[in-house]
């Protein structure tokens, strides 16, 4: 996949049919469910903290008021549109090993400002590609991707800057880890002596010359979990983001060494069914410990993009590929049906009419699959195969923006997130033009995820005009504020609807008046918003 998807060398993902052998992509890539639970995790039941009530002003919130009001679905008010930042092995950020910190903050800074000119809304940045940290971290060493070195400080902590400037440009930022990878390459002699690998040896598996802690001990879903808190608890991220490396992909053959654990904790099951429990157990883990940690935090996974297939299973999807509930033993199924994920982000990274894994068979299923539940879907959509000589839908420009095109007939499907951030900075065959001129047209609110508590932050009060800018006080717990135009026709409600008269979303700065330079004369609306996006009522001006 990609978080991964990064991982596996250059590549291209390509899936036959099942049973003989596919290659992924560099890190690369990678009945109607029960309810989710959020309302009992973020203690948020009282009515009056949750989205689409009355704000702090006693008013209605913005998404309440323009609920029965018409839309237009070529500008959808909300949509995630987020990329992948990868890590491991200096895929996208740094660019190599040994920069200064300047230097690496200047290649991070270009990444987020092609976000924001491209309207991008959320970057989702690869903290943890195996056991390892960038940032400073008591449990973990430093990442040698950072210094070249495994362990060696690099004289200054990322995280705060790399969150720092996401929220200064309106951008979310979702922590992404990998969960079991213990150590890409090289033997265990390799790693520095405060790995946790090292300290307990009993957590790992050697397979095919990688290092991975055993999914099967509590011990090993413990230290991940306790990973994730760390992070949750100290630095200001917005969401934890698991990529698809569970059990290890399909190799050369070798079996996966999991005997001991699994005569200890296997009680009498299938070793395949036991191997899924554990990663099912995982993730509940994580689900429940972030949203105790920071109940706003959202949590997802971004899982291979087959389920499983027909062949294997009725509920399936019509492909013949590799089916991720059987190989690397990760039912994504299982974790919407159960609500213990917020999101899913399926790496969909092939192409319209491929028929091992045809992207128009799979957006539906996984659109039926979160249909009825509190899950967000958004598609993992593979950028960096955009030119790839060994498809020819791939060396097709508009092959990307086609795949958008499918998705928005889908209210199911809620944005897209892009693998990989080295592809935004290139445009490979101008594709994200494309994909910007007929779909990202306008800015985007984040989606709002039910049960994740928030709640709409007071109108912005005092709106003035003067030389060319709008300002306006600052509304308490602001995060950013949303400024529409209406230059003809009504500017009442329902102006706000949907993203057709939507300019700008300004990142909330300081304690003092917050301001907007205008573009013209027309009706200014301008609403505040919390850091989930709930959104208030509007403000109104009129620019002659």
């Amino acid at each position: 996949m990609r978080t991964g998807r990064p991982l596996l060398a250059a590549t291209a993902l390509a899936v036959v049919t099942t049973g003989a052998a596919y290659t992924f992509g560099p890190d690369a890539p990678p009945a109607k469910p029960a309810k989710h639970a959020k309302v009992s995790k973020t203690k948020a039941a009282d009515p009056a903290t949750q989205a689409g009530t009355k704000s702090a002003s006693g008013t209605l919130a913005a998404d309440s008021v323009t609920a029965a009001c018409p839309t237009d679905a070529k500008y959808p008010k909300r949509e995630m549109r987020g990329i992948w930042i990868a890590t491991v092995k200096n895929i996208d950020w740094p660019s190599r090993t040994g920069l200064t910190p300047a230097r690496q903050r200047a290649e991070y800074v270009r990444i987020l400002d092609e976000a924001v000119k491209h309207r991008f809304n959320a970057v989702f940045f690869q903290v943890r590609p195996a056991s390892d940290a960038l940032y400073k971290s008591s449990l973990e060493p430093w990442s040698e991707y950072l210094t070249g070195t495994a362990g060696k400080d690099p004289g200054w902590d990322p995280l705060p800057f790399l969150i720092a400037e996401a929220h200064r440009r309106g951008l979310e930022f979702h922590a992404w880890f990998n969960p079991y990878r213990a150590a890409f390459e090289g033997g265990m002699e390799g790693l520095p002596t405060n790995h946790p690998a090292r300290k307990h040896p009993e957590w790992i598996v050697k397979h095919e010359g990688k290092i991975y802690y055993n999914p099967g001990l509590p011990a090993v879903r413990d230290h991940v979990t306790a990973v994730v808190k760390d992070v949750a608890q100290r630095y200001d991220v917005d969401g934890i983001h698991f990529d698809d490396y569970f059990y290890p992909y399909p190799g050369a053959g070798a079996p996966f060494n999991d005997d001991a654990a699994f005569r200890k904790y296997g009680k009498g099951a299938k070793r395949a069914d036991w191997r899924r429990d554990n990663v099912n157990t995982l993730i509940s883990q994580v689900d429940t410990t972030v949203h105790q940690v920071k109940p706003y935090l959202k949590f997802g996974v971004s899982p291979f993009g087959i389920w499983r297939n027909k062949a294997q299973d009725p509920s399936g999807s019509a492909t013949g590929g590799m089916s991720a509930y059987d190989s690397i033993y990760a039912d994504a199924r299982h974790w919407i049906r159960k609500g213990t994920v917020d999101y899913v982000i399926p790496q969909l990274y092939w192409p319209r009419g491929f028929k091992a894994a045809d992207y128009d068979v799979l957006v539906p299923w996984w659109a039926a699959q979160v249909k009825g539940t509190d899950v967000d879907l958004y598609i993992g959509q593979g950028l960096y195969r955009v030119g790839a000589t060994d498809s020819a839908a791939w060396r097709k420009a508009g092959e990307l923006a086609s795949h958008l095109a499918l998705n928005r007939k889908y209210k199911e499907v809620n944005g897209d997130v892009y693998f990989s951030a080295k592809q935004l900075l290139t445009n490979p065959l101008g594709a994200l033009d494309q994909v910007v001129a007929k779909y990202y047209t306008r800015p985007a609110l984040l989606p709002l995820i039910k049960g994740l508590g928030g709640k709409a932050p007071a109108t912005p009060a005092d709106l003035k005009a003067q030389d060319g800018a709008i300002s306006w006080n600052p509304s308490l717990d602001a995060r950013s504020y949303a400024v529409y135009r209406v230059t003809s026709g009504d500017a009442g409600e329902c102006a706000t609807a949907d993203a057709r008269n939507l300019v700008a979303v300004v990142p909330a700065s300081g304690q003092g008046r917050q301001s907007f330079t205008t573009r013209g004369s027309g009706t200014y609306l301008v609403t505040a918003l919390d850091r989930l996006q709930n959104e208030s009522p509007t403000a109104k001006i009129v620019i002659p």
